[in-house]
């Protein structure tokens, strides 16, 4: 038996909007790793599990501004503290931002005690969920905690159409990758050294280019017309850090000086990168299908869609790219 676990209006201040070489919103491993810490909490008291999660988000807010009014952002900072001799500190450069978020969770495992035991379930919710930091910023409100079970396709439809009633208004986000692997294919027939770097920044960049009016009889010609290069698939696209990719061999306990835990083997690792599409919730037609999850292969330890395991597989079998979703 599984069921939908709903943490609907997340309030979150200071979460950390820096991810990588992207900014904007944090990183999927920022909210999978909280579903991850509540798991293990109701794990030990109500032996259960909860097996990924989508993103969808309401609103936010940078904390970012424009110097002058225009040309590029600037994060604002806050002054640290002085240090223990009374010298000023060195500023670290921290992107933050206040958002809105609703995660829902699938949960896997019996809810003993009918309706009370959901209830109870939820006042449990109600108490570790505000105890964690979500994207290193602190949850100020959760506007409600709601559960619904499913045992067929039928409930599963219905279910669908109930969650996706109370995520609106929003945005879920999705995984495209494929969308790179895709595209990269396609620039290498013109060119073959174009690299994933390449296709990705088409995803990424704001590009634009100069149609120049044809020449007037008098030999003069008018400012050129710039116009928006439209990205290589439609949709709300956006460049996401979606995981890690192993750069070292997996090192014993205790052997890296420095290490968070030095009970458990180390690695080192960069960050991955892939492509993300922002959709209206009413556009999904399973809520599985928006659910986030590990994906580990060889050296890789990415987040992924369910469609988009797949597409990961025939990937890491032939390639091996820097940036790569």
């Amino acid at each position: 038996m599984s069921c939908y676990i709903t943490l609907n209006r997340i309030e979150i201040q200071n979460a950390n909007c820096v991810a990588g070489l992207t900014f904007g919103f944090p990183a999927v491993t920022h909210f999978l790793g909280y579903v991850h810490a509540l798991s293990l909490k109701l794990n030990q008291s109500q032996n259960l599990t909860l097996d990924g999660c989508a993103i969808v988000c309401h609103q936010h807010q940078i904390h970012a501004y424009q110097p002058k009014g225009f040309g590029e952002y600037t994060f604002a900072l806050t002054r640290n503290p002085l240090t223990k001799g009374g010298k000023t500190a060195p500023i670290i450069e921290e992107g933050k931002m206040h958002l809105t978020v609703s995660l829902v969770i699938k949960c896997n495992g019996l809810i003993e005690g009918g309706e009370e035991g959901i209830k109870h379930l939820q006042k449990i919710l109600e108490q570790i969920c505000y105890s964690q930091k979500m994207a290193g910023g602190v949850i100020c409100d959760i506007k409600n905690i709601t559960i619904e079970s499913s045992n067929s396709e039928i409930e599963q439809d219905k279910i669908t159409k109930i969650i996706r009633r109370r995520l609106l208004p929003g945005f879920v986000l999705l995984d495209r990758s494929e969308y790179l692997r895709a595209h990269l294919l396609a620039l290498q027939t013109d060119n073959p050294d174009t690299e994933m770097i390449d296709a990705w920044l088409d995803f990424s960049a704001l590009r634009f280019k100069a149609e120049v009016p044809e020449e007037k009889s008098d030999g003069a010609s008018d400012n050129a017309n710039w116009k928006t290069i439209p990205k290589p698939e439609s949709g709300y696209l956006v460049p996401i850090t979606t995981g890690y990719k192993a750069i070292s061999n997996v090192i014993p306990p205790g052997e890296i000086k420095g290490a968070r835990d030095p009970s458990i083997p180390f690695c080192f690792v960069e960050a991955a990168y892939g492509i993300g599409e922002w959709q209206s919730p009413h556009r999904l037609q399973n809520i599985d299908n928006a659910l986030w999850h590990y994906h580990q292969e060889k050296d890789w330890y990415l987040c992924v869609n369910k469609t988009s395991v797949d597409n990961q597989s025939s990937i890491h079998e032939e390639d091996n790219f820097d940036f790569i979703d």
